[in-house]
């Protein structure tokens, strides 16, 4: 009977995220994230069949994460503002996931509509559909991302210094445009 695995799939996940989100996605190798962990490659060829496997499970968790971290809004502000603004702040915060994300082959041969339609932005939309249109939602979120995405690739990639009462002053008049 083979040996059960001491090293939980759980953990090689965690350890990986966190291997991307401090040294970035060209640091996770098998050797890499063993030293991590403090044990041989064989645990993590274990429970994932290759590291395209591995790097996709941590794409989906680095996603999450971000999904999570964009849409902690609280009740003080318009929504879709706080959204762009942790969008924005994500990308400073989190240069390294961003640009695993954002800026890898992870979106190549998609459309930025097919992007608003995945799964995965559901919960956005829903939070975009401020008069109940979903349609119109998807709408707000491509003119949105398109412009915090600009901004924060710019912070992500330049450490560029952003002033939250500019921005705030900027996604609110885009807001009223997309509103109106």
């Amino acid at each position: 009977m083979p040996t059960k695995p001491r090293i939980p799939r759980e953990r090689i996940l965690e350890e990986a995220f966190g291997l991307v989100r401090e040294k970035g996605a060209d640091a996770l190798t098998a050797r890499n994230l063993a030293g991590r962990i403090g044990c041989s490659t064989q645990p993590i060829l274990y429970h994932f069949a290759d590291m395209k496997e591995l790097e996709q499970a941590v794409y989906q968790r680095a996603d999450a994460f971000h999904t999570g971290y964009i849409l902690n809004i609280g009740p003080e502000e318009h929504p879709l503002l706080q959204i762009g603004m942790n969008y924005i702040r994500f990308a400073a915060e989190e240069p390294q996931l961003f640009r695993f994300l954002f800026q890898t082959d992870h979106f190549a041969g998609r459309s930025l509509e097919q992007l608003v339609s995945a799964p995965a932005a559901a919960p956005l939309i829903e939070q975009f559909a401020l008069d109940g249109d979903k349609e119109r939602a998807g709408h707000r979120l491509l003119m949105l991302f398109v412009w915090v995405h600009g901004y924060a690739c710019l912070s992500a990639g330049n450490k560029l210094a952003a002033d939250p009462d500019e921005l705030k002053a900027l996604l609110t008049e885009l807001f009223l445009k997309l509103e109106g």
